[in-house]
């Protein structure tokens, strides 16, 4: 398992790791059959999604702000309750297929980082399959 650092700086926000990754896969060489992509957080997801029109991110962080608001009646003390069920909305990990060393992704999509707890430091866990 390879483990990339990337920083946010704003509370929420998509971070394109699409390169990121690819760079992963050319770098360890051979011939994987996918890549799991994780994060080990529980205010922070990753999804795949269109990476060509940067308003389509802009539209889904919107729409989880407008579902899962950050002021509201949460039981959750720490303040950050709706980081919590985004990660969950979104979920924590994506498994792409690789083919020849090149992931299998559509034309039009990516592999974003998405934080809902932000700005921090966060770890992305990625796992070659043979």
């Amino acid at each position: 398992m390879r483990q990339i650092t990337i920083k946010t700086n704003r509370r929420c926000q998509l971070l394109d790791i699409t390169e990121q990754i690819a760079h992963t896969i050319k770098e360890k060489g051979g011939e994987p059959k996918g890549v799991l992509v994780s994060v080990p957080h529980t205010t922070a997801g990753v999804i795949i999604n269109e990476c060509a029109d940067p308003s389509v991110g802009e539209d889904i962080m919107e729409h989880l702000e407008k579902m899962v608001p950050e002021s509201h009646k949460y039981r959750h003390s720490e303040g950050n309750s709706d980081a919590h069920i985004k990660s969950t909305l979104a979920g924590t990990s994506v498994l792409v297929p690789v083919n020849k060393g090149k992931m299998v992704l559509g034309t039009w999509q990516g592999i974003f980082f998405a934080e809902f707890d932000g700005p921090r430091t966060r770890k992305i866990n990625i796992s070659l399959l043979n």
